[in-house]
């Protein structure tokens, strides 16, 4: 180690002392640590090794100053109990780490008011938002477009609220799940769905008694459950032990199925032979064999790409009019509910599906 270095290492190393060890320009430092920057082979290996001797970090809040941008995305939930999220938010974390950005997530818990998280977004000066949270979305999205703040809601659509939307196939979805219920031979068909007003529970349910109907059945018994697993489980727990039993019952999401599986359970139900539970979601314990929850699979992977392909698009100012960007799931087939004579098929990954038209 040279006098220089052991004289740097006493303080924390800036580009200039980077720039001197490589013998290279502070400008060709600051390229190397600058995302997409035209920089030499050969001079990147010369920074990047004075970098590591001198134990160098670049400096973000000073590059922010200069860039005015913070490299700093937000991304808004409502609840981590739904296992959905925190595998997105996961797979968008590291879809932006390669671009430069760091992803803050702030939780909401119900929150009628958006003045809090606002208060968040302007403190740590964030460079976008992922509204992925219920609730106060028309308002939070006049105070980003006057502040100039790119939005892209994820599974939050909002047509009143103008924003630019990523969503899962929800409507398609619910219809796919009624379909594959009536070729089970089902007749009593019932819906737990999420809160109120919350689009994704709303078009699930659309195009679940939308298929109902053209299938000649009658409108399935909705019954409010809300997400959390305590709500669906008391909820479940009041339409199976009903005189009125459904024999099919469709959750709004795989969070709430996993509590409708319990209640049947505890009933002496077994699921895909006394009763059919499906969900929506596929969350990674869908699979799991005490589980074995038939349900919509969103893909995270292809949801996370999106979200984060429209996000830079609309940082760079480069979106088009797109307003909403719809990523397509897929029936996945296990052994909560009873399966059809025919129509069952394998996919490529060995997971079972249904389609009317295969053998």
């Amino acid at each position: 180690m040279t006098d220089d270095q052991r004289r740097i290492r006493t303080k924390a190393a800036t580009s200039f002392d980077v720039a001197r060890l490589a013998g290279v320009s502070r400008s060709a430092v600051s390229r190397t640590f600058t995302q997409g920057a035209s920089v030499a082979p050969e001079t990147r290996a010369r920074v990047m090794e004075a970098a590591k001797a001198l134990r160098y970090r670049p400096n973000l809040a000073a590059r922010s100053l200069i860039t005015r941008r913070s490299m700093i995305v937000a991304i808004a939930v409502s609840h981590l109990d739904n296992q959905f999220y925190p595998a997105i938010v996961q797979r968008i974390s590291e879809q932006l780490a390669p671009l430069g950005y760091r992803l803050l997530l702030y939780v909401t818990h119900g929150e009628e008011s958006h003045e809090p998280l606002l208060g968040e977004l302007r403190h740590f000066g964030v460079d976008a938002l992922i509204l992925a949270s219920r609730g106060f979305a028309p308002e939070l999205l006049a105070e980003c477009d006057l502040a100039g703040l790119p939005v892209v809601m994820l599974n939050n659509a909002s047509p009143a609220s103008h924003g630019v939307m990523v969503v899962g196939d929800n409507y398609r979805g619910g219809a796919a799940l009624a379909r594959f219920l009536i070729a089970g031979e089902h007749r009593r068909f019932a819906y737990l769905a999420g809160d109120r007003g919350v689009s994704s529970s709303e078009e699930r349910l659309a195009g679940y008694a939308a298929a109902l109907a053209e299938g000649g059945r009658d409108a399935p018994l909705v019954v409010d459950a809300g997400f959390e697993f305590e709500r669906a489980f008391a909820a479940a727990s009041d339409v199976l032990r009903g005189p009125a039993r459904p024999d099919a019952l469709f959750c709004a999401n795989d969070n709430m199925a996993f509590a409708a599986l319990q209640v049947a359970r505890q009933n002496g139900l077994a699921p895909g032979r006394d009763i059919s539970i499906v969900g929506f979601d596929n969350v990674a314990i869908s699979g799991w064999p005490d589980l074995a929850l038939t349900t919509y699979s969103q893909p995270v992977d292809a949801l996370g790409a999106k979200v984060v392909e429209v996000l830079v698009a609309l940082m760079a100012g480069k979106a088009d009019d797109t307003t909403e960007h719809r990523v397509p799931g897929r029936l996945v087939v296990r052994d909560t509910a009873r399966q059809p004579a025919h129509g069952i098929f394998t996919y490529a990954d060995g997971e079972r599906g249904w389609h009317p038209g295969a053998p």
